[in-house]
């Protein structure tokens, strides 16, 4: 029997729903606006998109979006599509198209959000996925349980190469296990790449010369083809053990290819995401999302954070981690280490243990450890005290009777 892709999605039309699903299912397949006469029904049956389920959840008297069919009553629905396998075959630019092109712009549609994917294993195949993960992070880094604790390169922009590697200076010396570029800072004459990564790993190699701990930062080497494997090169003849591209500013193709070359774990910031998720009728969830990045080969995938400074909701967040802690199929089982980050502190570190029931995270602050009243040092352990007691079930002010830092953090954190 073929191989076949699902997709499931959250679907609202002013439409006669089964027709709007007929029409989707065409749009993304064998048919067009008008029927032709080489769209034979041997064809359709061979490589048409099949409406697997329809289900009506409830109507609306306004649409999410303009431009569609004007009606009195848009019925919401569940839908589940599939495609032949033969139809593009086990890859993922082509699987984008797919389940993500056209289809969200046809007059049928108010709303459309992708909620679910289920790929065959000739995806797992074709795509070896993250080369690292949850396993390699750890090995590389020396964090052997809990997390990782880490912070963002602050002003994200504006430093020269020598001031980055004074801050990151603090914070090896402070007892950092991450740090990562700001996605803004790429290459620019303030701060170039090749001078960064030079400046940077000076400071992290001598430190590991003295401590035995090497500290993990992730380079921003986003750019072109090219660019990426030059940085990437750099990054590694210098002892770094991390680089991070940007997925929506790379594409699957330039996320496969650096995966292909790469013999460093692969940071993969998600910035643009609001766009294909903030409106609650329009887009992607980000479980089947995050699936298509971790198969081109992300090793660490964002997440946001808890109260966190965006609109994202916790539960949203949650389910982020969740998914990207999960295998992405049977035959894909390497899981990749959630991030989370944005306006985070040690006030988070409970309420995300519990929620995620592990501790295989990077948990990022950037003011919630630069903003210690007793320094960086002291920032970084506060929050590593503070997962100390989410993860040995202490309540927070218990644990900071006994720890200065922690006790001085919850001042400025709250």
């Amino acid at each position: 029997m073929s191989e076949r892709i699902y997709a499931t999605y959250w679907l609202e039309t002013g439409d006669d729903p089964r027709r709007a699903a007929d029409t989707i299912a065409g749009e993304q397949s064998s048919g067009t606006f008008v029927a032709l006469p080489t769209e034979t029904p041997e064809l359709k049956a061979r490589s048409g998109a099949r409406v697997e389920r329809l289900e009506i959840l409830d109507t609306s008297d306004e649409p999410h979006l303009a431009g569609g069919f004007a009606s009195n009553r848009y019925t919401r629905c569940t839908l589940e599509l599939s495609w032949p396998i033969e139809n593009f075959g086990p890859s993922l630019p082509n699987l984008m198209s797919t389940i993500a092109g056209n289809l969200f712009e046809l007059r049928q549609v108010s709303g459309l959000r992708l909620t679910g994917l289920k790929l065959p294993p000739s995806f797992a195949a074709a795509y070896p996925g993250p080369a690292f993960g949850i396993e390699g992070t750890r090995r590389l880094s020396g964090v052997t349980h809990g997390p990782l604790i880490g912070t963002i390169i602050k002003p994200s922009v504006g430093l020269s190469a020598e001031q980055t590697a004074q801050q990151v200076r603090e914070l090896v010396e402070g007892g950092i296990d991450f740090i990562k570029d700001d996605e803004l800072q790429a290459d620019g004459s303030h701060c170039p790449f090749d001078e960064r990564v030079k400046a940077v790993m000076r400071v992290v190699n001598e430190h590991a010369e003295r401590t035995g701990k090497k500290v993990m930062v992730a380079f921003n080497l986003t750019g072109d083809l090219d660019q990426m494997r030059r940085r990437h090169d750099l990054v590694l003849e210098h002892g770094g053990t991390c680089v991070m591209a940007v997925l929506n500013s790379v594409g699957l193709v330039g996320l496969h290819e650096l995966r292909r070359h790469s013999q460093l774990p692969i940071h993969a910031h998600r910035a643009g995401w609001g766009y294909l998720t903030r409106s609650e009728g329009l887009g992607w969830d980000y479980a089947p999302w995050q699936m298509l990045w971790r198969l081109a080969g992300a090793d660490h995938m964002h997440v946001n954070g808890l109260r966190n400074k965006f609109s994202e909701s916790d539960d949203s967040v949650i389910a982020s981690a969740r998914a990207v802690l999960a295998p992405v199929m049977p035959e894909a089982p390497m899981t990749a280490m959630p991030v989370f980050s944005s306006g985070q502190t040690g006030l988070q570190a409970a309420d995300t243990y519990a929620a995620i029931g592990r501790a295989d995270l990077i948990h990022t602050a950037g003011g919630g450890i630069f903003g210690h009243p007793q320094g960086v040092a002291a920032g970084v352990e506060a929050l590593r005290e503070a997962w100390v007691a989410a993860i040995e079930g202490v309540p927070l002010e218990r644990h900071a009777v006994r720890h200065a830092s922690l006790r001085a953090a919850l001042g400025f954190w709250k």
